[in-house]
């Protein structure tokens, strides 16, 4: 069962590289964000590589640093499936554990934190997250 919003944030992609073209396409995608994670300010720092599935659908493994603005931080791990929307968007949901020694992002430690993850085609992004009870 979802539980509380526990994060939302927006930023920007910032790089992309093609790994391979073999049986569809995989991609590396590099992006930063900035919002709230547990009420707290931070900036979110990511990579992933997304892959294509036999019928068109996404598969993608990623990971990043969460930085508060007094310098704490925590990573993160994640996988999830996406799709291509119009004009070039695209659309993931997924999940991501966290990691930190963190005080003041402790409690993501025991979380799973199930997410929304919009691209848009001028490479904006828009991510939410919820605790997963």
């Amino acid at each position: 069962m979802l539980g509380e919003l526990i994060g939302e944030l927006r930023g920007k992609r910032t790089a992309r590289r093609v790994l391979s073209t073999d049986s569809g396409f995989k991609v590396e995608v590099s992006f930063e964000e900035s919002g709230k994670m547990l009420g707290i300010d931070v900036n979110d720092i990511g990579t992933y590589c997304s892959q294509t599935r036999p019928d068109g659908s996404l598969y993608g493994e990623g990971q990043g640093v969460l930085l508060t603005r007094d310098g704490e931080m925590a990573t993160w791990k994640g996988q999830g499936v996406g799709k291509f929307l119009g004009g070039g968007a695209v659309s993931y949901r997924g999940a991501l554990y966290f990691s930190t020694a963190s005080p003041k992002l402790s409690r993501l430690n025991p979380v799973a934190a199930v997410f929304e993850y919009e691209v848009e085609p001028d490479g904006n992004t828009h991510t939410k997250l919820w605790e997963w009870k």
